[in-house]
Order: structure tokens, then sequence, then C-alpha cells
């Protein structure tokens, strides 16, 4: 339900939302959503919260501490952070008005802990702010709304908000410029794309690129997300799957054909990314395709 709040220090238009036990349990689930206008410098402060909150600033200034630091935010600036740390926030002379969703997700320790780990920032100033407004919008109308799937709803726009937070946590000058070895790390990717077929390791990949192992192995996971192992892992094993579903080799000859010799390794690798062994993989997806000629 909306709800209009006219104080002495802010004027605020909110929706507080009780979401379903199911979205509690297994989806993104809102708790919170509106828009605030200070209307005398005032602080918010908060602690061990379970909820993530996300906010704008769409006039005015302010400032926010989090996590022991201090920042200074205005118009356009963006913040999100985890609520179980301490926070507080407060706006200046120059009055802010800002727009905020409070949410929380059975996944989403670790959503925050791969934004954080990408480079996410805790304040952040995006070059267009629009899809953040239309997001927070769409969720206040879908919020206030008496859509009998309005859970799932929210769902896909809360997605849709983590989405556009993991693209702005990405910053290729920062991560690929800094330096001309971090520039090479994307031929090395690309090299592994061309060449996962062959018999690869992390030294052979440092010697060709002339980068010390160890700084390879912490550089390429902080610019693409994943270990260098792991990423070879899955292009072997993308290519393992298409040859298991739409060939007759053998499993030990689709190993030899993605780069790994030894058939034991071959299948421990698969499984480890898959979560089944490559035979258990064929016969259920032939199963499939026999099913649905039959």
């Amino acid at each position: 339900m909306e709800a209009l709040f006219q104080g002495t220090m802010v004027a605020a238009k909110r929706i507080i939302y009780t979401p379903s036990d199911f979205a509690r349990t297994n989806l993104l689930h809102l708790q919170e959503t509106g828009e605030l206008q200070a209307l005398k410098p005032h602080t918010s402060s908060r602690e061990s919260l379970a909820s993530y909150l996300f906010f704008m600033i769409l006039e005015g200034a302010g400032r926010l501490d989090f996590d022991g630091e201090s920042y200074h935010l205005s118009v356009g600036d963006c913040v999100f952070i985890d609520c179980q740390k301490a926070y507080a926030h407060r706006s200046e002379q120059e009055l802010w008005k800002l727009k905020w969703v409070h949410f929380y997700g059975p996944n989403m320790n670790g959503i925050y802990a791969k934004y954080r780990e990408r480079g996410g920032k805790t304040v952040f100033h995006p070059k267009d702010l629009s899809g953040f407004e239309v997001l927070l919008q769409e969720l206040f109308e879908i919020a206030g709304s008496g859509d009998y799937i309005r859970d799932m709803r929210i769902f896909e726009r809360l997605t849709g908000l983590l989405t556009l937070l993991m693209e702005e946590s990405w910053d290729p000058e920062r991560s690929l410029c800094a330096s001309p070895k971090k520039q090479s790390l994307q031929l090395a990717k690309d090299y592994l794309e061309e060449h996962y077929r062959e018999r690869l390791s992390l030294d052979q990949l440092a010697e060709r690129f002339f980068i010390n192992k160890f700084y390879l192995t912490r550089i390429f996971k902080e610019q693409f997300g994943v270990s260098v192992g792991t990423y070879l892992a899955q292009l072997r094993v993308t290519r393992a799957k298409q040859l298991l579903r739409f060939s007759d080799l053998s499993v030990e000859e689709i190993g030899r054909e993605c780069g790994i010799e030894e058939p034991a390794y071959f299948a421990r690798v698969f499984k480890k990314v898959e979560g089944i062994a490559p035979g258990e993989y064929r016969r259920r997806w032939r199963s499939a395709i026999a099913s649905d000629r039959s």
C-alpha cells in the first residue's frame, strides 16, 4: 500500500512491501521502495538490516558514511550497499531528493560479493541514469498494484537492476588500460578461446604473454570474473557438450578433441562444471531427442 508521509524533516512517498512466503524463500524480493524530498538537513542511520539498499540522487547533495568511508553525494550519484553493515546518510544545506529500493533474496550475499569483486563501487555516477530511474518507477508501480503475479514481476525488475549494477561495475578502461600488462590479458583470453583444444598450462600462457603467472592468475580473475583454469574448463566443457549431443565420438575421443588426453581427468572436469558425468549427460540429451522424435 502506498503511503504519503509529510514530516518536519522529509516528505516521502513510499511502499512498505510484504512478499509472499514463496518470494521470500526463492526470489529476489522487495522490502521497501519510494521517493523522498528533504525539507531540512537531517541524518538517517541504520545497521544490522537483512537488506540491500540502492538509491540515486535526483536533486541536491549530501553525504554517506559506510564501511569506514565517507562519500560526498550529488545529483546523478548512485549508491549500492549491504545494510547488514552500519551506514548513515544525511542531506546537506543543498537539500536532496532521492529514489530508493530496499530488497533482499536468498542469493544476495553472493551477488553483492561478485559485484564488489568485479570492482563495483559503493558510490558511482553512471553516464545514463534513465535505466535505473525506469526500473525504480516500475517497481513502485508494480508493488502498488493488485497484479496476482506481482512477486514475479518484482523479481524480474530487481534482476534488471542487478544486471545494470553488474554492467556498471565493469570498467574496461580502468581494468584493461591501467598498464600494458593488463591490456594483454584480453589477448590471453582470446588465445584461450582459439586454442582451448590444445594442451595448455598456466606456465605456457604466462610465458607466451611475458607475464608472471601469479600476476596473470590474479589479474585475469579481476578482469573476467573467473580464474584462468575455470575459464579454460568452461570452454572445453561447452565444446564437449556439443559433441556429446551431436556426434557419435566416444567420450574418450571427445575428451581428446577438447584438449584433455586423460579420460578420467576429462570426466572429473566435466562433472565439476556440469554436475554429472559426460556419459550421463549424453544419455539424458539423447533420450530427450528420442522422445521429441517419437
